[in-house]
């Protein structure tokens, strides 16, 4: 693995975690500034390679780092990390603005830079002129973007995307996807992605990894993992 450094983003080495039956063990390292996508059949451990990542799962074993700095006593808030579900969770009693401005201060209490800061990031997202709307009145779509700017305002290092569009329609999700592709790149972020859906994915110039059974059994291009699987297990996933 590479030495833990700045340049390295995310080194897990030798983690491991059990989940009923299932052993997982996790080694990888991804650079900083790359994107990621993570594909395997349901129940494989995708999302609990980001809940270890993020700190919402402990490893049995192990030790991880997260921008050179070893995170294995650190909890979630503080961990260089901003994680977007599939659910964005956005609070029914707040506005689209204040939903957003709890990325940076849980009770709202924002200087006028700060509050500057979460109009820059509605803009950004394709919202301004819905700030002071509430979430039962957005789409599902404009709910999304509104919890990708909550997420985008908290400026950590590390966005971890747990399949965050798997709700919306394909065109939708295709244009969700290739936002957060351009808003990471202009903010030098490295994003870790969980997709079930191939579609959305399939053409993106990224590294992929694929897991089955709790481990990474293929890590490369995604081009070359979808045009050349490399084992009977990722054939199956992609039904040849």
């Amino acid at each position: 693995m590479p030495r833990d450094n700045a340049a390295t983003a995310v080194a897990l080495d030798r983690v491991s975690f059990r989940y009923e039956a299932m052993e997982m063990r996790f080694d990888v390292a991804i650079a900083a500034g790359e994107f990621v996508v993570v594909l395997g059949p349901s129940g494989a451990g995708k999302s609990t390679l980001l809940n270890l990542i993020a700190g919402f799962d402990r490893p049995t074993a192990g030790r991880m780092a997260l921008m050179g700095e070893d995170v294995g006593d650190k909890v979630p808030a503080d961990r260089p990390v901003t994680t977007l579900f599939q659910e964005g969770n956005l609070f029914p009693h707040l506005t689209v603005a204040e939903n957003v401005a709890l990325g940076l201060h849980p009770g709202l209490r924002l200087t006028p830079d700060q509050w500057r800061h979460v109009t820059m990031a509605l803009d950004r997202m394709g919202l301004a002129g819905l700030s002071e709307r509430w979430p039962r009145h957005l789409s599902g779509g404009e709910r999304q973007r509104v919890a990708l700017a909550r997420s985008l305002v908290r400026n950590r290092p590390i966005l971890l995307l747990d399949e965050p569009f798997a709700a919306l329609d394909p065109g939708r999700r295709r244009e969700m996807t290739d936002l957060v592709r351009t808003l990471a790149k202009d903010r030098g972020l490295t994003v870790v992605m969980v997709s079930h859906q191939l579609e959305e994915v399939r053409d993106l110039p990224v590294r992929a990894l694929f897991i089955h059974d709790g481990h990474i059994i293929a890590d490369g291009p995604m081009a070359g993992l979808l045009s050349a699987p490399a084992s009977d297990e990722v054939r199956a996933y992609l039904g040849r």
